[in-house]
């Protein structure tokens, strides 16, 4: 069999090297700064998430992290799931729980337990055990993005992946040498595991949530979290913690904390599908990496944290992390021959190519982004 390969390749401008500063113009777009400051927004709607969690749990000693989330997942259901029964057509509540009621109830429960393993492992483990090993769940959104979603990813993703765990080991570190080890119990080995489950959950919840956003759209699946989370939330409320919440001393302080602590992880839960829509799951969770830091940067004025330049090192690398991973584009692998379909500009359909012999390779396309800025025209040589 005979193939014909194109390739499309960048016709030369002019015979002049681009300057250093033209070169970090093209790196540091518009697009890419804005794409880092929403994650910093998430970053620091999770820091808000912590420091309220932290008040009621050391101040007021209110460990009710289930009562927590299902406040959470209430406002989702007044806010989104009401918003899908009053829609028409196959938008609405009912036309979607016909087609995928069941998925939406795993996903459901995966995001719960997610939330619970994590909050919990800080019973049994050291703060830096978290910090550190809730990271796995990069890996776990590299490789489930890989095989589910078909993204494939080039050495500036991984390259600027490494950087951003690498920024994480450090914050780890000045952790230790400060002697930060909070949380440490009897069943450090337990705790440890229930991150790294905790992770997992995250790690299938977010890539969930990306293919949701992008295919079907937001507010249903804010809408089907709201449902699936407060039935299922509410019914772990009442077998596992009502005895912790008849134990807690309210009053307005407590009343206060319980309804930011709402108000800031409604706010993440509306806002993230907005950024991963815009991004991925992975970019999301590289960015969400600086919140301990944000948390930590506050714990010097609320908690008298002691400080280490090291904390000041991690964050510039994760952030220059961050931006060698959003400096490259990702592609999505699709079907090998969807080649005849590409660059079809005759009109004409492309009749079925014949079926490969069994020693005969599948042709393939290769995406390629060729960086122009918006209304620029670039010239295209054919060969």
């Amino acid at each position: 069999m005979i193939s014909v390969v194109s390739t499309m390749e960048t016709a030369p401008r002019g015979t002049g090297t681009p300057s250093l500063y033209q070169r970090i113009r093209k790196v540091l777009s518009r697009d890419l700064l804005v794409t880092l400051a929403l994650g910093q927004v998430l970053s620091l709607l999770i820091c808000a998430i912590g420091l309220t969690s932290k008040y009621l749990a050391d101040d007021f000693n209110a460990n009710t992290p289930v009562f927590q989330s299902f406040l959470n997942y209430i406002l989702l259901f007044l806010v989104y799931t009401t918003t899908l029964a009053v829609r028409q057509g196959e938008g609405n509540l009912l036309a979607i729980l016909k087609k995928r009621w069941w998925k939406y109830m795993i996903l459901g429960l995966i995001d719960i337990e997610a939330n619970y393993l994590v909050l919990k492992a800080y019973q049994y483990t050291t703060l830096s055990s978290v910090q550190l090993l809730d990271c796995f769940v990069i890996p776990v959104v590299l490789l489930l993005s890989w095989f589910f979603l078909l993204v494939r990813y080039k050495a500036a993703h991984f390259a600027g992946a490494g950087l951003c765990l690498l920024g994480v080991g450090l914050m780890v570190g000045a952790d230790i040498l400060l002697g930060r080890q909070q949380g440490l119990g009897d069943q450090k080995l337990f705790g440890d595991l229930l991150v790294l489950g905790g992770a997992t959950l995250y790690g299938i919840s977010n890539v969930c949530e990306e293919f949701i956003v992008k295919n079907l759209n937001r507010v249903e699946f804010l809408g089907m979290i709201g449902l699936f989370g407060s039935f299922f939330s509410g019914i772990q409320l009442a077998i596992m913690e009502h005895k912790e919440l008849l134990k807690v001393s309210w009053d307005w302080q407590i009343g206060l904390l319980y309804i930011g602590f709402s108000a800031f992880m409604f706010g993440l839960y509306s806002f993230m599908p907005v950024v991963m829509k815009r991004t991925s799951a992975t970019s999301v969770n590289l960015s969400l990496l600086t919140a301990d830091l944000y948390s930590l940067f506050c714990g010097l004025f609320l908690f008298h944290y002691k400080f280490s330049g090291l904390y000041l090192l991690s964050f510039f690398i994760i952030i220059f992390g961050l931006v060698v991973y959003s400096s490259s584009s990702t592609y999505v692998a699709q079907n090998p021959r969807v080649y005849k379909q590409f660059r079809n500009t005759s009109g004409q359909p492309v009749r079925d190519l014949p079926r490969l012999g069994p020693g005969d390779l599948e042709p393939s396309v290769t995406y390629t982004s060729l960086g122009p800025e918006l209304g620029n025209e670039i010239p295209l040589r054919i060969t």
